[in-house]
């Protein structure tokens, strides 16, 4: 990782984002099974309503950490690989 300040700036949003640990659990559930849309996270995660995990999941898009596809009505999530290896590789193993 280099020292310039975008780099920084996106650790700082990186670690940000992972530093609440509903946003962990969901990281690291999406490094297990990519492409899962928000009934199928809720339905992983307990007690976790479905607005307080969209606001999650934003933080976590947001960060760059997570990957966003459209289809149709549904949005599918998946982890960010490349930038989770640079910033969060703990998700990774």
């Amino acid at each position: 990782m280099g020292n310039d300040n975008a780099d920084i700036l996106q650790a700082v949003k990186v670690y940000k984002a992972l530093g609440e640990p509903t946003r962990l659990k969901i990281a690291l559930l999406l490094t297990e099974e990519q492409n899962l849309c928000c009934s199928d996270i809720m339905g992983k995660l307990e007690s976790v309503a479905g607005s307080t995990l969209s606001h999650h999941l934003k933080q976590l898009t947001d960060s760059g950490l997570l990957n966003l596809r459209k289809d149709g009505t549904y949005i599918y999530y998946s982890v960010n690989r490349e930038l989770a290896a640079k910033y969060a590789p703990y998700l990774l193993v």
